[in-house]
């Protein structure tokens, strides 16, 4: 089996044990365990808490094999479903259902851990047009800015408040909205929201999943100035893994009918739209491509009774929580960049208006002058910058890692020591009577034990390796036999550890077994039984 493959089943190898034992086999192993690992047999303050904190690990293990529910959870996502605080219903029993409920459930954590205190987003936009501060009037032709607060005050009921304000030339308007949005059931929803300002209106809207994949959207909006009335209705349908398409249709002052869809994937993302009204019509359609985590191109139009434009541009993430952006539009209303600077919640929008109308020098050098100059910036000092911060990075997380390792090298050793005694016992018995006996074994990096194999040469001085011969002796069974179950991690096994995350791994095993020298090496998730003929030297 493929490391990359194989689910977790440390707590398997911690209780040497089959992912399919019975709960029996369970019990017996617990025991076992508990007899070596139980804190009052040891007088020693260092020795009670070394077998206190594997005791712990011994007895959280059992309570999950043994509790029918949480052994299913495990085996299908391991200690990160127990730890998320997933829970199953009882009527749960196919797998692939359990799974289901699993993602659903942990979706809806990640919902309300997201919401659990408020969350602000706001964005502001200044016009500038570079034409009409040339003419003597003042570079900025507008200003808009918007704030919005949401908070989860229950496990159903989310509020939130908007504010906006716009301002062109000499006029303006604002508007403050709020919201109230009570989640049903798991399958629908209701919104409450009343807006006071120019367009003073209050409204209502319900969600529904009609389907597994499919969604239906119900509103209606009064205006408390003239009295109007606008009715939308909205279905979604899921028409893929990533792809989402969406019909609309809007009764009232403005009637309209849009249709709609929205792709996103790993690499890409594109969105377009067509709209048919009582009195315009327009069409929309963007496409962005990630060229790798940090940076991505993006290429949009509109066209329509009020609208002819192309937009391309690109942007690139600065930090875990900041992005910028740039683009160049061209359109009727004419040459202009846009600048976009995104940090968390919040959005910085300037967009410049270059020349209002069409010229072909314009046009061109506005598109190529910045392009050249990211090139050359990125060329010569953020590749670079980003070079030298990543090896930084690099060589702080290999530290920290390296820490880790050793810290669990240690939590071996010392697993280890509290089994030398029985482990010893067991190694004298069986060559008192010539049975199976463990000389060495050695367990880490799959490069550095196949060279030394081939050279007859392995031990334990490289820091990727680790000798186990102790905790294998501890685990032959008294007729003389080893059995490492298949598909489990062998650095979970008790007195293990991994010393070399992230590699491949092996274990080579000598051994004596009625006076004679054998030698086995496996994979790291395949099965070993011993002692074998084919393992005879």
């Amino acid at each position: 089996m493929k490391e990359a493959e194989a689910p977790e089943r440390d707590i398997y190898a911690l209780l040497h044990l089959s992912p399919d034992a019975s709960d029996e086999e369970i019990r017996k192993a617990y025991r076992q365990w508990a007899q070596v690992y139980h804190p009052d047999k040891y007088q020693d303050p260092q020795m009670k808490d070394v077998a206190t904190e594997n005791f712990q690990r011994i007895r959280d293990a059992y309570e999950i094999l043994t509790d029918a529910h949480k052994r299913q959870i495990y085996d299908i996502y391991g200690m990160e479903g127990l730890t998320s605080g997933l829970e199953l219903g009882s009527k749960l029993n196919k797998p692939e259902d359990i799974k289901e409920e699993l993602e659903r459930l942990k979706r809806r954590k990640e919902e309300e851990k997201l919401f659990a205190h408020a969350r602000s987003t706001s964005s502001f936009l200044a016009n500038l047009s570079l034409p009409q501060y040339l003419d003597g009037g003042s570079i900025m032709t507008g200003m808009a800015m918007s704030s919005e607060v949401r908070s989860q005050i229950s496990k159903r009921d989310t509020v939130a408040a908007v504010g906006n304000l716009i301002v062109n030339g000499k006029s303006g308007t604002g508007a403050a909205t709020a919201f109230l949005r009570h989640q049903i059931s798991p399958v629908s929803s209701m919104e409450f929201m009343a807006t006071a300002g120019l367009r003073a209106l209050v409204g209502f809207q319900t969600s529904r999943h009609v389907s597994l994949h499919s969604t239906a959207t119900t509103g209606v909006a009064i205006s408390l100035r003239d009295g109007s009335v606008n009715l939308s209705n909205t279905w979604t349908r899921q028409l893929s893994e990533d792809t989402v398409g969406n019909i609309q249709l809007v009764l009232g002052a403005e009637s309209n009918i849009s249709v709609g869809w929205q792709k996103k994937d790993e690499k890409t993302s594109a969105a377009g739209e067509v709209k048919f009204g009582s009195s315009s019509f327009g069409a929309s359609a963007h496409y962005t491509h990630h060229f790798s985590a940090k940076s991505h191109g993006r290429v949009a139009g509109r066209i329509g009774s009020t609208a002819l434009e192309f937009e391309i541009g690109g942007g690139r993430r600065i930090s875990d929580f900041s992005m910028i952006r740039m683009l160049y539009t061209i359109g009727i209303q004419g040459i202009s960049w846009k600048f976009e600077l995104h940090r968390a919640g919040q959005k910085l929008v300037i967009p410049v208006l270059l020349s209002s109308e069409i010229n072909a020098i314009v046009a061109s050098s506005a598109l190529l002058i910045p392009s050249s100059l990211y090139f050359l910036l990125k060329t010569y000092l953020v590749q670079p910058y980003y070079r030298r911060r990543e090896r930084r990075k690099s060589q702080k997380k290999m530290k920290n890692l390296s820490a880790q390792v050793q810290e669990a090298r240690e939590a071996a050793k010392r697993a280890q020591k509290l089994l030398e005694n029985v482990s010893n016992r067991k190694k004298q018995k069986q060559m008192e009577k010539e049975g199976l006996v463990i000389m060495s074994a050695i367990y880490g990096n799959r490069r550095i034990i196949r060279e030394g194999n081939e050279h007859s040469e392995v031990n334990d001085v490289s820091s990727q390796i680790l000798d186990v011969t102790l905790p294998l002796n501890f685990l032959v069974t008294e007729p003389g036999q080893l059995k490492l179950h298949e598909g489990i991690k062998k650095s979970g096994i008790m007195g293990f550890c991994d010393p070399c995350p992230g590699e491949p791994k092996q274990l080579l095993v000598e051994y004596l077994f009625k006076g004679q020298k054998y030698k086995a090496v496996v994979d790291d998730y395949d099965e070993l039984l011993i002692p074998q003929e084919e393992h005879h030297i």
